[in-house]
Formats: structure tokens, sequence, C-alpha cells
């Protein structure tokens, strides 16, 4: 089955360039677009939607409160920022808000289509090493002190769990996280899988989130 993806961006342009190139491929089918947020929002009601490519600067409703409110139903579409700047405040507030990944809107076809297959089958398309440059230099606008159900989240994870946890949230992969701690990749998986269950995140990307908000990982350090 195709995946379903929804364009949202208020630059008819923009949307007709990506549905081109989004409609030569045999695995996807543009099947919504809109112009803002808010119409977006409409759209989604009566539409089924796998992946949302969302502009972030639009009229009415940006696209950063838009992911808000998308992430917030249950059993949501994933969504793919796109934004103009790397290293974008909008980026950053668009991960916090649940998206799974940002991608910069001059991106090679090739890599939006890796990206829209990554997001769709469930992984985050941001490196967790940008991510981190993200987070370093937007940690200023982060809470001081996390709040406290946060912490007690974390009570959850065993040691080992909390191990991997800062490993991934200092940009590695994997196969590097297994290398450092002597275990097979597979065992590395299991455990990232494990720390998503119970701390009720979608992907690494909000593990690596969640990591700086509780202290867990500091900025432009390490756990």
């Amino acid at each position: 089955m195709a995946i379903r993806v929804m364009l949202v961006d208020d630059q008819v342009l923009l949307r007709t360039g990506f549905r081109m190139v989004l409609a030569a491929q045999p695995d996807m089918e543009v099947v919504a677009e809109a112009g803002d947020g808010v119409e977006a929002l409409q759209v989604l009601r009566s539409t089924e939607v796998d992946v949302v490519l969302m502009d972030v600067r639009m009229p009415k409703l940006d696209g950063v409160e838009t992911t808000r409110r998308i992430c917030a139903d249950t059993d949501p579409p994933k969504v793919l920022i796109l934004t103009t700047f790397d290293l974008d405040e909008y980026a950053f507030s668009g991960l916090k808000a649940g998206a799974s990944g940002f991608m910069l809107k001059d991106v090679p076809p090739g890599e939006l289509l890796a990206a829209i297959r990554a997001v769709h089958s469930g992984d985050a398309v941001v490196a967790p090493s940008t991510t981190r440059r993200l987070l370093d230099r937007f940690a200023p606008m982060l809470p001081g002190t996390a709040k406290q159900p946060q912490h007690e989240q974390l009570e959850r994870l065993t040691g080992r769990e909390r191990e991997v946890m800062v490993l991934v949230a200092q940009g590695l992969s994997n196969g590097e996280i297994a290398a450092r701690l002597v275990l097979s990749e597979a065992t590395v998986k299991t455990h990232v899988g494990r720390i998503l269950t119970k701390l009720g995140l979608r992907d690494r990307v909000q593990v690596v989130v969640l990591a700086y908000e509780t202290g867990l990982v500091r900025a432009g350090g390490h756990g």
C-alpha cells in the first residue's frame, strides 16, 4: 500500500514541486494539500494520512502549533518539518511538538523521499547528532529544572537503559553504542525500544529532547 502523504505549505509552487517528485514514486501518493495549519487540521479530520510534510512559517496557524495539535491526537500521522534554515528555532520547537524529524526545503529529492520512507517506517529522520546541535544552541530556552513527572519517568529505567539513553542523546548510533557498551547491536535496539515504551516517546529524537530537559545530558557536554 502506498504511503499517503499530505503537503502543508502556503507556497503553491513549492507544493507543486513536491507533488511532482512524490507522484513519480510507485510507493507514494499525495492524498491531500493545505495552505495553512487551520486548513490542514480540517482536511485531516476526513482524510487518512501517513506522513505530513509541514512548513513552519505559515499564516493563520504556524507549522509548530499545527504539529502539536496533530500529535496530540490518538494514532496521528508522522510529521516531517520543512525548514529554510539549518539549526532553526522552528525546527527545535517542531521536534518538541512531536515531529519525527526536519528537513531543509532545498534537500535533494532522493533525500526527501528517503526521509518520508524512514518516518513512515517509524524511524526518526533527524540524526541525533543534528538534534544535539539544535539543542546545544537552544538549550537556554529549556526550563532550568525539569518537570517532576519527567524525573519520575526516568526512575522507570534500569541502570543499563539510562546508560543507553545518555549515549543516544549524545548522538551515537546503535552500532556505536553496542561497541561502547560491549553489547550486540540487537541488544541495544531492544534497550532503545524499552526506553521509548517506558517513557512514552515516539522516536530517538524525543529521547534526545527529554535527556536535555531532565538534565541527563547537558548542553555542549555529556551526561
